[in-house]
């Protein structure tokens, strides 16, 4: 029997929501690095602390910075990256009330959200912690959510993310104007069209840099005016130069391992964003 069809329905409607699901488990005492880029996404992180009795469960709103740290006496941690633009049908909350914000997902969902946590405790296997997130997100998922501003949103993101340059243009496209598109770009994904725009052409350019050291050719592939633009981006949203920051990440790095939505799990190695 296949992976996809020993699954069940909420299992099967993840796709529409989540991204990706990645897991990640360090050797006993070794320090887990942690490095977020801006992507206009929010995530759901589930930490198991060393011993696997206890843990957390926080909610990532969308970055407008990059945030790098190390913690140790975690055994094992599983972030749950939603598609931009799901945030108030599926956690309850405007996305923008979550921006540069980490909190426990109690806060936003009450009980429910310390009963995912024992749940997912208890799980013992990738899949399973697959499975228990998606009876989590069931509820809300199955609701008549389909908001306009929110569709405006996400046809929005397709926009910028398939090369579209000019937030004014994706507004002519949808109909829109900029600032009725700026409103509902805030509201459901958590950052502005333009801030979200700056945040497609840096993971370009850290994707690019993976296999190429001509800056000034990623900056024009990347959508940069220039190597300069691409240089002043990455100081303002990363707080380095792109070769400070690739310095720092030591090259090509193992990727952690990915989940794809249906619960089948597999390792990729790229350059870390």
């Amino acid at each position: 029997m296949n992976v996809a069809a020993a699954m069940d329905l909420p299992t099967l409607a993840l796709p529409r929501f989540i991204e990706d699901v990645r897991a990640v488990a360090p050797p006993p005492g070794q320090a887990l690095d942690l490095e977020w880029l801006p992507d206009g996404r929010t995530i759901l992180l589930f930490r198991a602390l060393e011993g696997g009795r206890e843990g957390d469960v926080w909610v990532a709103g969308p970055r407008t910075h990059a945030i790098f740290k190390s913690k140790t006496g975690f055994a094992r941690t599983v972030t749950v990256r939603f598609k931009p633009g799901w945030s108030v049908p599926l956690l309850g909350v405007a996305a923008s009330e979550l921006t540069d914000r980490i909190v426990p997902l109690e806060d936003v969902w009450g009980r429910a959200g310390r009963e995912l946590c024992g749940e997912l405790l208890a799980a013992r296997s990738r899949a399973e912690v697959v499975d228990r997130v998606a009876r989590a997100l069931a509820p809300r998922a199955g609701q008549p959510f389909e908001t306009a501003s929110g569709q405006l949103a996400r046809r929005a993101v397709c926009l910028l993310e398939g090369g579209e340059v000019r937030v004014e243009s994706v507004a002519d496209r949808l109909g829109v104007t900029a600032r009725h598109l700026r409103r509902a770009f805030t509201e459901n994904v958590g950052i502005g069209p333009k801030e979200f725009a700056r945040t497609v052409r840096l993971q370009r350019a850290v994707r690019m840099a993976a296999t190429s050291c001509d800056w000034a050719r990623i900056a024009a592939d990347a959508g940069y005016y220039d190597q300069a633009h691409l240089i002043a981006d990455f100081r303002q949203l990363v707080g380095l130069t792109p070769g400070a920051f690739f310095k720092r990440a030591g090259g090509r790095m193992t990727q952690p391992r990915r989940i794809c939505a249906c619960g089948c799990a597999a390792t990729t190695t790229t350059t870390l964003p």
